[in-house]
């Protein structure tokens, strides 16, 4: 019976994987690595290859979703096959269809988790992770408008929970959607709904770089947010709710908050 072992490579470069993937790659005997479900900066294949000692064969989003990730399948059927993926393996849904075919298929499965960007923005903010509601994907503006994300927001709020808003990525086209963009795209919905859920005023966390050495975190207001400059992708947004004395605490530390935010504790 073969094997598929799914490794997360974490968020930034190629140190970001665990000493067990390592070994996991080491010892296999056919290496995937899938990079479009997420971008890895400073990721080397090169020198990956070099640390590993071993070939890794990079995967397309066509060999995962329409061809329901056969070609690793095929080099299962006899042996360990090795998919490396960025952050943690389990976050992608077409991971998850790949690993639920694989078993259909008697292939043993197994994780090797890594950092993701949930654990990761928490850990930046200093916000409570009980208090994350349901996570939400603001897409490019020019392919449909962000109704979904700004519906979520708002659930999520009325819940006091606090939102993750990832921003929509095409690896392949070197597109990656800023806060500045993804901001926009809600004040344009909150425009056509006035809901005041999302305006000039709503207090906002943007996040650059998480993973690396020198990540960027700023807590203000959606106005001051817009002139911030975060430098370079992957970029997230945090909403937040109602913020318990200790989170206040820790964006103003953390995150160089207004002094005011401590007027919105509950």
């Amino acid at each position: 019976m073969g094997e598929i072992v799914f490794v997360g490579l974490g968020l930034h470069d190629d140190s970001g994987i665990s000493l067990r993937g390592i070994e996991e790659v080491r010892t296999s005997n056919h290496v995937f690595i899938e990079l479009y479900t997420s971008l890895l900066p400073d990721f080397s294949l090169e020198r990956f290859e070099k640390v590993v000692g071993k070939t890794v064969n990079l995967v397309s989003r066509k060999d995962l979703e329409e061809d329901n990730g056969r070609i690793i399948l095929k080099a299962a059927e006899n042996g360990k096959a090795v998919l490396l993926v960025p952050g943690d393996p389990m976050i992608a849904t077409t991971h998850v269809s790949l690993r639920i075919e694989a078993e259909k298929h008697g292939i043993k499965t197994a994780l090797v988790h890594g950092a993701s960007i949930l654990s990761a923005v928490i850990g930046l903010s200093g916000l409570h992770s009980y208090k994350f509601g349901r996570t939400v994907t603001i897409p490019f503006p020019d392919e449909t408008t962000a109704e979904t994300p700004y519906s979520v927001i708002a659930q999520n709020k009325e819940l006091g929970l606090h939102t993750l808003c990832l921003l929509d990525i095409k690896t392949q086209e070197k597109r990656y959607l800023s806060i500045h963009d993804g901001l926009y795209a809600l004040l344009r919905v909150e425009a056509k709904r006035k809901k005041n859920e999302v305006n000039m005023d709503t207090l906002a966390v943007g996040i650059a770089k998480a993973g690396s050495r020198n990540p960027t975190i700023k807590a203000d207001a959606v106005k001051d947010l817009l002139n911030q400059d975060f430098g370079e992708p992957p970029q997230c947004l945090i909403f937040p709710g109602r913020l318990h004395f200790m989170e206040a605490e820790a964006l103003i530390t953390f995150a160089d908050a207004p002094e005011k935010v401590r007027r919105a504790v509950e």
